[in-house]
């Protein structure tokens, strides 16, 4: 009852192989080491090296007011 033996996981394999394919299983082990791989490049580019500086300044949201749109303040209704 305890763990899986190596005929449990041999079995399983089979069943996978016999319903996905091996094209199909084949497609799906390269598109998540393209994901991995895009991953860890997403992680590198985030990283800041020391000593260095970045040349990018925070652009500040612009607040555009819709003509059709009217700004009122909002007010919560007190319980009491």
């Amino acid at each position: 009852m305890g763990g899986l033996s190596i005929w449990h996981w041999v079995i399983l394999l089979v069943v996978v192989v016999i319903i996905f394919g091996t094209g199909k299983l084949k497609n799906a082990g390269s598109d998540l080491g393209k994901a991995v791989k895009g991953f860890k490049d997403g992680v590198k580019d985030d990283e800041v090296k020391p000593g260095t500086t970045t040349t990018q300044t925070p652009v500040p949201p612009q607040q555009v007011a819709d003509k059709g749109t009217i700004d009122v303040e909002t007010r919560e209704k007190s319980r009491f």
